[in-house]
């Protein structure tokens, strides 16, 4: 919360430049961590939130029904899991994050892939089957952006590293792409699916990747048939 350490990659925790600071120093008290720039923006954000969400809550609690309140916080749950799906996927190491890309399209039946080498690959991340067989192939670009949005430039690049061999691509981000990025892709001769932080985070919820089931409730109604025969 206070940007002391950062997760570059699963399994891994590393010390920021502040971190550092504190570390020489050899403490740090609550206080101080209350009194922290970024650690108070964090509280503010939630707090912020939760109030908000505390009001229409109040509004609509009173005259929803018991499986409205389920669904409702169902729907809670799967947002701020969405949520901290795309901020661990901005924290990831990038050539990791285009790992996680790779694993995804495999989840969701798309065919063997291949890692292309990190040097010299012409800006494409890696390759995948569209079949099983392998008898069509997609090339597939991996921007993990935090705030930067996508480019006509960085669409155009890909276009013109993608061989004569395919002409279809997946273009994924965790951000967002700009209107001339989304036109260049459209207009393309080739057939380029683009992919932002909220689809990408949307598809990983969908098909378990990064995420894995905590709970399972069933939800019983009363069996009118079994009674049918008194």
């Amino acid at each position: 919360m206070a940007k002391f350490v950062t997760y570059p990659q699963r399994g891994m925790v590393q010390i920021t430049e502040k971190g550092k600071v504190v570390l020489i120093k050899g403490k740090l008290s609550l206080e101080e961590l209350q009194n922290d720039l970024d650690f108070i923006k964090h509280r503010e954000s939630v707090k912020s939130k939760k109030e908000d969400e505390l009001v229409l809550e109040k509004v609509n609690v009173e005259n929803a029904s018991p499986q409205d309140l389920i669904d409702s916080g169902f729907s809670d749950i799967e947002t701020e899991v969405k949520t901290e799906l795309l901020e661990k996927l901005k924290e990831i190491d990038p050539y990791y994050f285009e790992k996680v890309i790779l694993i995804l399209l495999k989840r969701m039946g798309y065919g063997d892939f291949i890692e292309t080498s990190k040097s010299g690959d012409g800006g494409i991340d890696g390759i995948i089957n569209e079949d099983k067989l392998g008898l069509e192939k997609i090339y597939t670009q991996a921007k993990r952006y935090n705030e930067n949005k996508v480019r006509e430039k960085d669409i155009r690049n890909f276009i013109g590293a993608m061989s004569g061999d395919t002409s279809k691509g997946v273009f994924i981000t965790t951000s967002t792409f700009d209107d001339y990025a989304v036109k260049k892709a459209r207009e393309a001769h080739h057939t380029i699916i683009l992919i932002d932080g909220a689809k990408l985070v949307d598809l990983m919820h969908q098909y378990n990747v990064g995420v894995q089931i905590k709970t399972v409730y069933e939800v019983k109604e009363l069996d009118n048939d079994f009674f049918e025969g008194e």
